[in-house]
């Protein structure tokens, strides 16, 4: 069996990162045939870390997961320390709050890789207007939809069809009759993933 670029990032961070969306809760998903790192020294398993590794692991995961740059999540890190409050919460908030993001987490596509590439191509649309731009912050109001074109509305329709937990969080509204997301709040922190060890993150940019 062939395994593509995106499930050896997996293998390599020992952890399901779901950049193939709803594909890698199947059984097929190559992180649970072989649950070592990929190379010709990946069947020795993953060695012991150093704080410092262990550190760079939890960023990279959420590197990946989100698929985002380098400069980016090191531009989140700044603006989150000037923010009153948690760092962590903050920096969360503000990578969970990206156009590319949230329409990820309504159900409009099945895939952060997928999201990216819809906004980017100009096909979704915040307060009527076209936004291209992935790491657009949204903001309590707003109001998201899919360009107005057959096309892109019944991709949308048929993504919300098979999404089991469309419309859970509790700080967007999904009306999936109308295609349109409603920024009710910011996230809280329960809210946020717990996937991610935000603390390790922090302290490795803290360094």
């Amino acid at each position: 069996m062939k395994f593509g670029p995106q499930c050896k990032i997996c293998r390599r961070e020992g952890k399901k990162l779901f950049l193939k969306g709803d594909r890698c809760n199947a059984a097929k998903c190559p992180l649970l045939k072989r649950k070592y790192p990929p190379g010709m020294h990946g069947p020795k398993g993953y060695g012991r870390l150093s704080e410092y590794g262990v550190q760079l692991r939890a960023k990279q995961c959420l590197k990946r997961s989100y698929n985002i740059l380098e400069q980016q999540i090191k531009n989140y890190f700044k603006k989150a320390k000037r923010l009153k409050g948690d760092t962590g919460v903050n920096f969360m908030k503000l990578i969970e709050l990206r156009l590319d993001s949230v329409i990820y987490l309504a159900g409009f596509v099945n895939s952060r890789k997928n999201a990216r590439q819809t906004v980017s191509h100009g096909n979704i649309f915040v307060n009527n207007k076209a936004v291209d731009i992935p790491s657009y912050q949204v903001k309590v109001g707003d109001i998201i939809t899919p360009r107005p074109k057959k096309e892109i509305t019944d991709k949308v329709k048929e993504q919300l069809t098979s999404r089991k937990d469309q419309g859970l969080k509790s700080w967007f509204n999904v009306d999936a009759k109308n295609l349109q997301i409603t920024i009710l709040k910011e996230p809280e922190p329960e809210d946020l993933p717990k996937e991610f060890d935000i603390k390790l993150i922090i302290e490795f940019y803290n360094r």
